[in-house]
């Protein structure tokens, strides 16, 4: 069966066959064509997506194999979500040592794309995390692939792997106690960039989570002006009991138009700037919506209408992170094109165990823009050309729109990377950025 489906990020769109796997133990289909992992579909561009072949859907592969509570190793499916993970572990004391920024998240995406959060400073990706997995390959072959004998480099290859080097049938994480289901926060409302920065060196010594949103639209002395956030995990004690997590509404139905749009971002950016009138504000809240706030309004990429959207998230080195993110910030202003979300964050020095992963040290910055036409890609590619400059990287799981020369000067290890591929596995991102 021929079916449309989208990224997250709804663009671009393409027709796919679908096959729905429910057994870890069976062999893969024979299709015809090419065909692809494809788990909850929280990648924004291409990178799951696979048009005029076949997507090997895996949600139904979602069972716990396996959890101790004593140690925090737990097996399960690479079908399951993060938040199916959370549901089992954080009523017995463990929590995810890394998570993004959604909960809706597969096992297996999660490793394909070598996620990150918060704390990289701290605990780098989700694959330092990882201790092992099972490859099941197109040829019916399997191997189980461990962190720490990787002679071969199946495990390299398979994390930030982007899914095309076999299926992913099971995982084996490493989770981290936590002493209750708060974290204490500190909120800091900051007027500049080098505000940004000096916050950021001195959290990072201070606190395991760091992050900064950014008023994209700021200028002149503002440029870069936002709120720093930090935290770190906390007691519960009774007198600080934070309120359970809201129920999530729902984006009901795609208006006709964006409505993230020059009308709405500027007043939105402004008011949410001035929310917090106080510089400093502490609070105990409930870890949930604190790692997952994106999770609070289910189906929110509706909201940039039928287009949808096209997020960009860079990393610049760090010596070249002050001044270029000032310049992408500068170039975003000039051209009016906005987003709601601007996040700014650093990541830590640990390298990441999966050759094309993309967190790495340096400043990262992601957007989301509406789907407007040409100008808007015409800036991404304005925004390519200063990362480019500055020795910066795409994030692939976000991207929709790189160039091939881009992705292959970022990621240098995509050539030795191929020959891990599986020969049946390909998907639209691969192709445009190596074909």
């Amino acid at each position: 069966m021929r079916e449309d489906s989208d990224s997250w990020g709804r663009y671009p769109r393409g027709e796919h066959s679908r096959v729905s796997l429910h057994d870890r133990l069976h062999a893969l289909p024979e299709v015809t064509g090419s065909a692809l992992p494809y788990g909850n579909g929280r990648s924004y561009g291409d990178s799951c997506q696979n048009a005029g072949g076949t997507l090997l859907h895996t949600r139904g592969l979602d069972r716990f194999i396996a959890f101790d509570p004593v140690s925090g190793r737990l097996q399960c499916e690479a079908g399951a979500t993060l938040e199916d993970i959370i549901s089992l572990v954080l009523p017995q004391g463990w929590f995810l040592p890394v998570t993004p920024g959604t909960s809706q998240v597969t096992v297996g995406g999660a490793i394909a794309n070598d996620v990150h959060g918060k704390n990289h400073h701290r605990c780098g990706s989700f694959g330092h995390h990882v201790v092992a997995f099972e490859l099941l390959r197109s040829d019916g072959s399997r191997r189980v692939c461990r962190a720490d004998d990787d002679a071969e480099g199946w495990f390299a290859a398979t994390v930030g792997g982007l899914g095309l080097t076999g299926l992913v049938t099971w995982a084996e994480l490493q989770l981290r106690r936590v002493p209750g289901t708060c974290v204490e926060v500190e909120n800091i409302r900051f007027g500049s960039l080098a505000e940004f920065f000096s916050l950021s060196q001195a959290s990072a010594l201070t606190h395991e989570y760091t992050v900064a949103w950014i008023d994209c639209l700021a200028r002149g002395r503002s440029l870069g002006r936002g709120h720093f956030t930090r935290a770190d995990h906390a007691a519960q004690r009774a007198d600080e009991r934070p309120a359970a997590p809201r129920r999530r509404l729902t984006m009901p139905l795609t208006p006709p138009i964006s409505l993230v749009n020059r009308l709405t971002l500027r007043p939105f950016n402004a008011l949410y700037y001035w929310r917090q009138l106080a510089r400093r504000k502490r609070s105990v809240a409930h870890l949930l919506p604190f790692f997952h706030p994106l999770d609070s309004i289910g189906q929110w990429n509706r909201m940039y209408g039928p287009a949808g959207f096209l997020q960009y998230q860079c990393v610049l080195p760090p010596a070249a992170a002050a001044d270029g993110v000032a310049a992408l910030l500068q170039e975003i202003a000039r051209s009016g094109h906005g987003s709601f979300l601007a996040v700014l964050k650093q990541f830590g020095n640990t390298p990441s165990r999966g050759m094309l992963s993309f967190p790495r040290p340096g400043t990262t910055l992601a957007l989301d823009f509406p789907n407007n036409g040409p100008a808007v890609f015409q800036l991404l590619d304005r925004l390519d050309r200063i990362v480019d400059a500055a020795g910066g990287a795409l994030y692939p799981a976000k991207d929709a729109r790189m160039s091939a020369h881009a992705f292959q000067h970022a990621y240098p290890h995509w050539q030795a990377f191929s020959r891990f591929i599986d020969p049946r596995f390909s998907s639209g991102f691969w192709r445009r950025v190596t074909e």
